[in-house]
């Protein structure tokens, strides 16, 4: 017996550009969703007819694989994949693009497939199954939603070439695939040689880049640094910082000296910069704080300057903590927080400024597109939360309990100096700038953001 699947959502945009998005090869990426992780092990072709794609699903220990294949390929309007093999008896899964009034669209992801060993296994995994295609397609249909209102923005603008370093980091590797989504062709700084066209090697370490490779870009996007959530010996500290220094500045000056400059330079900087300043409302405009973090984030800053002062316009983007199960400080609480043993943080009282990925990344597109962003400008959700606030949000979320606190004497044991600038410490910080730009945040409370990171 076969059970069947529906979502429909409507599309600000046509048909024809809901399609178009679709085929590009960058649309599976940004459609995979953090909670559900697949690895692509091979594909062949697009979404025409006789593609297919084989890929892995991590379940426990094991690893299912499941190869599909497209059909029924019909121009601007639909697609199918089924199941040549993998876990179900048969898997249809049809992909329609609906046009409607008002130059808008319907997306409508139809699936129709039978479980192995039914009706037994329906008793067991039915009512899973079709929870986790709900979760999955949620998300799906929340990012294509967003990506095609951006696009269908742009009203035929060329596209920019634009470079990036971290790209396969955190916000890195989501930013490459919405860019490449919005029709921008992606550069990559890259510390591995490669014979790909758009992969550019350099060494910060030792001060090597290739200024040639740069020249013509429209925007430079920096992203590099050492990880600041790891215990602070004195070696990772020096690391820390000579990352953030070294590699601004090398950048810093190669734009500076180039013939066609880039009209923008988006540097990532941090929150740490205005230090544990507890409930006291901070904007861009606050002073810079005390401690490690706070003069880390002075001179990571600093080193972005001579690109400013070439006149291209620099925006350093002060991230809070990015939200995102795939990595930073939301991928070391989940653990916990799952098997119900999650709590407050010292006295939890301590301000938490934080921002969902999503909207992080899109942040980062605004910066480059809007010309009156310029200097710090705060990634950060409007709606600033405690520590114990966010627990509850996130316990919520989860359906579990937050009733074992982390003492403060026993945070510091673990995570020594770092315990107190980032997990015990706290800042109540606001994006003024962006706001006062109209940048139009996708989710503004924890719990949204939560529940879109999290499929919940």
């Amino acid at each position: 017996m076969s059970r069947k699947f529906i979502r429909r959502t409507t599309i600000d945009a046509p048909a024809e550009l809901l399609f178009a998005w679709h085929k590009n090869p960058v649309a599976f990426g940004r459609l995979e969703p953090p909670f559900q992780k697949v690895d692509v092990i091979e594909k062949v072709g697009g979404i025409e007819d006789g593609a297919n794609v084989t890929v892995g699903i991590p379940a426990g220990p094991i690893k299912i694989i499941w190869k599909l294949a497209h059909r029924n390929y019909q121009e601007g309007r639909q697609f199918t994949d089924y199941q040549l093999s993998g876990p179900f008896k048969s898997w249809e899964h049809t992909h329609s693009f609906l046009p409607t009034e008002n130059n808008q669209s319907i997306l409508e992801d139809a699936i129709e497939y039978e479980l192995p060993f039914a009706p037994i296994s329906e008793i067991f995994v039915g009512s899973y199954i079709d929870q986790q295609l709900d979760r999955l397609f949620r998300y799906r249909h929340a990012v294509t939603a967003h990506d095609l209102q951006l696009l269908s923005r742009q009203k035929g603008q060329q596209g920019m070439r634009i470079a990036i370093t971290g790209a396969t980091g955190l916000i890195g590797k989501s930013l490459v695939n919405l860019l490449a989504g919005q029709g921008h062709e992606v550069f990559r700084l890259t510390r591995n040689r490669s014979n790909d066209a758009h992969d550019i090697f350099w060494d910060p370490n030792a001060g090597s880049l290739d200024a040639s490779a740069l020249e013509g870009m429209d925007a430079v996007v920096h992203l590099a640094g050492e990880s600041v959530g790891q215990v602070w010996t004195k070696e990772i500290k020096q690391r820390i910082r000579e990352s953030r220094e070294r590699g601004t500045s090398l950048i810093a000056k190669t734009l500076a000296k180039l013939q066609k400059k880039p009209s923008v330079f988006v540097c990532a900087s941090a929150i740490g910069y205005y230090g544990d300043r507890g409930s006291e409302p901070l904007n861009e405009n606050s002073a810079v704080g005390r401690g490690f973090l706070a003069e880390v984030v002075r001179d990571w800053e600093i080193a972005s300057q001579p690109a400013a002062e070439a006149g291209i316009r620099t925006v350093n983007m002060r991230f809070g903590v990015v939200l995102s199960p795939e990595g930073g400080a939301l991928k070391q609480m989940l653990p916990p927080f799952q098997m119900g043993a999650g709590g407050n943080l010292g006295h939890g009282q301590q301000y938490f400024s934080w921002i969902s990925r999503a909207d992080a990344v899109s942040a980062v597109l605004f910066a480059i597109e809007t010309p009156t962003l310029e200097g710090p400008v705060n990634i950060v959700s409007p709606n600033p939360v405690s520590n114990a606030e966010f627990t509850k949000a996130l316990g919520k979320v989860l359906g579990r309990p937050t009733i074992f606190p982390v003492p403060a004497i026993a945070a510091r044991m673990i995570f020594g100096e770092m315990a107190d600038e980032m997990l015990l410490g706290g800042a109540k910080i606001f994006p003024l700038k962006l706001q006062q730009a109209k940048y139009p945040f996708q989710f503004p409370t924890i719990e949204s953001a939560l529940r879109h990171e999290l499929g919940r």
